[in-house]
């Protein structure tokens, strides 16, 4: 019986042998070649994958970066067009007091002339009211002084006197 036993184990033995073989075979033509086709292709998506990954990531880079570079383009520029401004404004200030001081500088001579003018007319008035008043004067004098005949004649005698003499 041991030996019965024996063979039928190492019969079991064999035949469990040549089975798994088979199945090996069997397995390698039908099913091994389709699961190393599905692995070696889920490698090759996950290796697409993170070559995609890894280009999105350099270009999310690159545009980083364009995008600090215009950030920055655009700071440039802004700080320029408000410097030009200043500028802009500082020459419109300065032209506007320049064109101010032009303006109180021509109604400062237009004001000293009217006051020239104004102090000629009223000198000129000054002497013609000096003048009628003299003559007034002169006139009362010599009415009072010169009352009689004998006055009037020794005074147009003196000034024919003076005339001549001059």
């Amino acid at each position: 019986m041991d030996k019965l036993i024996n063979d039928f184990s190492f019969g079991l033995f064999v035949w469990m042998g040549v089975l798994f073989v088979l199945l090996v075979v069997l397995l390698k033509k039908f099913a091994w070649k389709p699961i190393l086709d599905a692995v070696n292709d889920r490698e090759e998506g996950i290796k697409n994958a993170l070559a995609s990954a890894e280009e999105a990531k350099k270009e999310m880079q690159n545009l980083t970066a364009d995008n600090a570079n215009l950030l920055k383009q655009a700071r440039s520029e802004r700080d320029a067009m408000l410097k030009e401004a200043r500028e802009i404004k500082d020459q419109m200030i300065s032209e506007a007091k320049d064109e101010a001081k032009e303006e109180a500088n021509r109604m400062i001579e237009l004001a000293k002339e009217s006051i020239n003018q104004e102090k000629q007319a009223a000198l000129a008035h000054l002497k013609k009211e000096v003048g009628e008043l003299s003559i007034v004067i002169a006139e009362a004098v010599l009415r009072k002084e010169l009352n009689s005949q004998e006055d009037q004649v020794k005074l147009v005698e003196g000034m024919l006197q003076d005339v001549t003499l001059n």
